[in-house]
């Protein structure tokens, strides 16, 4: 993973920390206690791996036909995720990566999930300290695919985005880093072994 470059940027759920069937967990159930019948696929989860959790509930509301209100299952799921959170643990590989790179280079987050609950889960991770800048959501227009939030984590670092190499679990992330003129690491996690694939 070494190169030329001025920064890194690191998403946060399945890349830096293991939480990702934590939020598939806290997701099923969501539905479920607002009326879905229909088990959540694991496929269809980890397709919106990275999209904004707001937008990931009405997604799914639209995709099981539920009444509910959106911001109701987003309040649900992250308070079922949060309860759990403590349990969740780090992906080694790349946090040692990111502890060694952060001793001569900016290093920053770009999160598709909440503020507080992405500074909880960095807290709880250990990781609060190494990362002085989190972008997140809730600081963009438009979240992954698009590049806003990247971008942004490269302006607060105050590197040249072709000069930022970028870790990402989920597609709609990979998607976000090369529209933003970023090289890409992808972290492979969904099985609960790690390994790192530069594309």
């Amino acid at each position: 993973m070494e190169g030329n470059y001025d920064g890194y940027i690191f998403d946060c759920d399945g890349t830096l920390i293991d939480s990702m069937p934590v939020h598939f967990h806290a997701w099923d159930e969501a539905l479920r206690r607002l009326g879905n019948q229909t088990a959540l696929s694991e496929d269809l989860f980890y397709s919106h791996g990275g999209v904004p959790t707001r937008r990931v509930a009405e997604i799914f509301i639209q995709q099981f036909g539920l009444k509910a209100d959106p911001e109701e299952l987003f309040h649900l799921k992250e308070s079922l995720f949060v309860a759990k959170l403590e349990q969740v643990q780090t992906i080694a590989p790349v946090v040692d990566f990111a502890r060694k790179v952060a001793r001569t280079h900016p290093v920053s987050v770009a999160s598709g999930g909440p503020r507080e609950v992405v500074v909880r889960s960095l807290q709880l991770a250990g990781l609060a300290g190494l990362f002085p800048i989190v972008v997140t959501a809730e600081d963009v227009v438009h979240g992954k695919p698009a590049p806003d939030m990247f971008l942004l984590a490269a302006q607060r670092m105050g590197v040249a985005p072709a000069k930022c190499l970028v870790f990402e679990d989920a597609e709609p992330g990979v998607q976000a880093a090369r529209n933003a003129g970023m090289q890409v690491v992808r972290v492979e996690s969904r099985l609960g072994s790690f390994a790192l694939t530069r594309l």
